[in-house]
């Protein structure tokens, strides 16, 4: 019987060379002699597109390396290349966002960069940061992330978009008492991603200073329980009590324009263009008692070179093509992502982000972190519908512990 299977498995790879290259759903690729295919999973709309462009750009300087997109959506990625590269199957490249480092380094499916000293310097300071993991540099950024406070300006001057919380509570009173039916903030409350910033004042960081302390969430310090509390006295003072505010909700009152501001990144600012909307971004607002703007996450889509690649050497070449100026300005013509290295885009929203991203830190990578993405959204919700804020604080805090 073994016998029978090598020799159908032969006739079938005899096959396939005769009709040249071929690419399964598995993402399989049988090669010929004289090229090199890199295999690349990613998401799709717009970056499916970068990919395969970038690609043939790629492919232009060396002909005998073919780039091969296969589509696997971000958030199925990690647990997709952990299942199919013992099966000899899997990426030579897969794109997944930073916060994820941590568990693909710990089951050793991705390799260290190839030239991280090189890179480090290419980059911008957060993304050659957040992709370190243990003192080691894994992947090339190739974009960056954080969200901002945008503001419809048919409602908002850019002069008077508030700085602080307190301001915003305000404008927002007297906002909601002119314009019925409408509202004057909009963000999704009951996500970690964004509700985090509640937590920030004094310093107050997600596992730590580094964010590497698995053991300290920090999430029910003074600082973050004042934070918090202060975030559930906004469901009432921002007139919020009977409003749907999940992240495409939000999206969606802000593009229609039946939301003044709203706390969203630059992902959505083709939305919001092709809305038809007259907008503007800013920092988000400072925390009672802070200065400055409120610390925000901020993140590094990475493209990491599996432990699975029989091409190692090239691709980690394509992944560093991938942070050319050039490149990078087609990522952002097609996508909207902000660049990982510091080159010009034609955006007036840019200024914003790049402001706001003085003052966001890096989401922890850490293995720890699945449990803060899995139990922070019911703590929030629990939190925002009226639960004593300490007792959710420290049941939440216990459970993303180590």
């Amino acid at each position: 019987m073994k016998n029978r299977i090598f020799t159908l498995a032969a006739i079938s790879l005899a096959l396939a060379g005769l009709a040249g290259c071929s690419k399964g759903k598995s993402g399989a690729v049988v090669e010929n002699e004289n090229e090199i295919h890199i295999r690349v999973w990613e998401s799709k709309n717009g970056i499916d597109s970068f990919i395969k462009q970038a690609g043939k750009a790629y492919t232009e300087k060396n002909p005998n390396i073919i780039i091969d997109f296969i589509n696997v959506e971000l958030h199925n990625s990690v647990d997709t290349l952990a299942n199919d590269a013992p099966k000899g199957v899997a990426a030579d490249i897969i794109a997944a966002p930073h916060d994820n480092l941590g568990a693909l380094v710990t089951k050793k499916l991705i390799l260290p960069t190839e030239n991280p000293k090189d890179i480090s310097k290419q980059v911008l300071g957060a993304c050659s940061k957040a992709l370190t993991y243990n003192g080691t540099m894994y992947g090339y950024p190739a974009s960056a992330e954080t969200y901002a406070l945008f503001y419809n300006k048919n409602y908002i001057g850019e002069n008077e978009v508030p700085k602080s919380w307190e301001e915003l509570v305000l404008w927002v009173q007297n906002f909601n008492k002119e314009h019925p039916g409408k509202y004057g903030f909009v963000m999704d409350v009951t996500s970690g991603y964004y509700s985090i910033l509640f937590t920030t004042s004094n310093g107050n960081r997600l596992y730590g200073d580094s964010g590497a302390d698995a053991n300290s969430p920090n999430m029910n310090t003074p600082a973050a329980v004042k934070g918090i509390k202060f975030f559930q006295s906004l469901r009432k003072s921002l007139g919020l009590e009977n409003a749907e505010l999940s992240t495409s909700s939000c999206d969606g009152m802000f593009a229609s324009g039946n939301a003044a501001m709203h706390i969203t990144g630059l992902w959505n600012v083709n939305t919001f263009e092709s809305a038809g909307l007259n907008f503007g971004v800013a920092c988000i607002p400072s925390l009672p008692g802070e200065s400055k703007p409120a610390a925000s996450f901020s993140g590094t889509r990475g493209m990491f070179v599996t432990a699975a690649s029989k091409h190692p050497k090239e691709a980690s070449d394509f992944a560093a093509f991938l942070l050319t100026p050039e490149m990078q300005q087609l990522r952002f013509k097609l996508t909207g992502a902000m660049p990982s290295i510091n080159t010009k885009v034609d955006s007036p929203y840019m200024r914003g982000f790049l402001q706001q991203l003085d003052y966001a830190f890096p989401m922890p990578s850490i293995p720890s972190m699945g449990k803060f993405w899995s139990e922070t959204g019911t703590a929030l919700y629990n939190i925002w519908y009226g639960a004593d804020v300490q007792s959710e604080l420290d049941a939440l805090n216990s459970k993303i512990r180590g």
